[in-house]
């Protein structure tokens, strides 16, 4: 048997010495390479730890830019969304005195010629009405300085202690008591002092928009066809060409504002009644799921029954309030200031009440 060689054998030795050594740093730099990494997803996550951290907070964050957008554009589109208002509402106001009101007067009965000025011209002053005091009244900010005032929280935008029912509007970037949206088309936060005003000019103009659709329904159909029948042969004039638009741009435009705005009046009337805002249904909401998931029931410790709820709302102490408070303007204040909250002896009721 042939031996090898002594370079051979050396030149082997040494290959493997290279490769045993080659093997101990590649598991050497591995090794590193994984603490290293361990290390720098520990100190990510030290920086971003949150004990609070969900889903909904992941989603949050995910979404931020697109609420940024949404707020910007809103905060400076708000005035535009306000001229818009005044300028739709102008335009049926006045076609409903030039084109239906002459119609009315010269067909109906007394009676009802009667009817349709009073009431017409009543809803229209609660429209107005309600609609600037809704702009023009600041929905109410927490007072700064008191330290007598209960707080439940400190708003992480403001760093400023919250009273109860208070909440960060990101758009008027202040702390409103009481907040329950903020309305693009008021260019306003709806709070504690003009959450009256925006439920009392969505119901006033769902009523009037109703009474518009209604009035002119006859005059809608008789326009309607009047126009298909003259595109086909053209034999009316001009004036009465544009009185049938006018006609139809009025029952289109008030039926379809009346079919939206009676869904989100009757949606603010059930959070009336339950004595909550639109903010507060959602937090009980999960905060009615969380109780239940640990076999307790959630009680809204702001709902003091349907009626008491309302009363409290309108401002309604005596009977002559639904008259003097509803169905007339009326610039009273709310109920309390909006930094504390109870019961008033007004409206008093049954503990077992108050847990319903």
């Amino acid at each position: 048997m042939k031996k090898r060689p002594r370079c051979v054998c050396a030149t082997m030795r040494l290959l493997l010495r290279c490769f045993r050594l080659g093997r101990r740093r590649r598991a050497r730099f591995l090794r590193h390479a994984g603490t290293y990494w361990s290390y720098s997803k520990l100190c990510a996550s030290s920086l971003i730890y949150n004990s609070f951290t969900n889903s909904d907070v992941v989603l949050d964050s995910l979404f931020e830019p697109i609420y940024w957008l949404v707020d910007h554009v809103t905060r400076w589109f708000g005035m535009v969304f306000v001229v818009l208002v005044i300028t739709l509402t102008t335009t049926i106001v006045l076609i409903v005195y030039i084109c239906v009101l002459p119609v009315i007067l010269s067909t109906y009965p007394a009676g009802w010629v009667a009817w349709h000025l009073c009431y017409g011209h009543w809803n229209l002053m609660q429209i107005v009405f309600h609609y600037y005091k809704a702009v023009r009244t600041l929905p109410g900010h927490p007072t700064e300085g008191k330290n007598d005032i209960p707080m439940v929280s400190i708003c992480r935008k403001c760093i400023n202690p919250k009273p109860p029912r208070t909440h960060h509007c990101s758009i008027c970037n202040r702390c409103i008591l009481k907040m329950d949206h903020h309305c693009p088309w008021l260019n306003n936060c709806v709070g504690h002092f003009n959450h009256r005003y925006f439920f009392s000019f969505c119901l006033f103009m769902t009523l009037g928009c109703v009474y518009c659709s209604v009035s002119s329904r006859e005059l809608f159909v008789d326009a309607y066809l009047t126009i298909n029948m003259a595109t086909a042969a053209p034999t009316i004039s001009f004036r009465e060409r544009a009185f049938h638009k006018c006609i139809i741009y009025l029952w289109v435009l008030c039926s379809s504002v009346a079919l939206a705005l009676s869904g989100l009046t009757l949606w603010h009337t059930v959070l009336i009644l339950c004595g909550e805002t639109s903010i507060e249904r959602h937090i009980n909401k999960k905060e009615r799921q969380r109780q239940q998931q640990k076999g307790r029931v959630f009680r809204n410790p702001y709902h003091a029954g349907k009626l008491n709820n309302l009363k409290m709302f309108l401002g309604i102490e005596k009977q002559s309030h639904w008259i003097t408070r509803l169905l007339l303007p009326s610039s009273h204040l709310p109920y309390g200031d909006g930094m504390t909250w109870t019961l008033p002896a007004a409206f008093s009721v049954d503990k077992t009440i108050l847990a319903i």
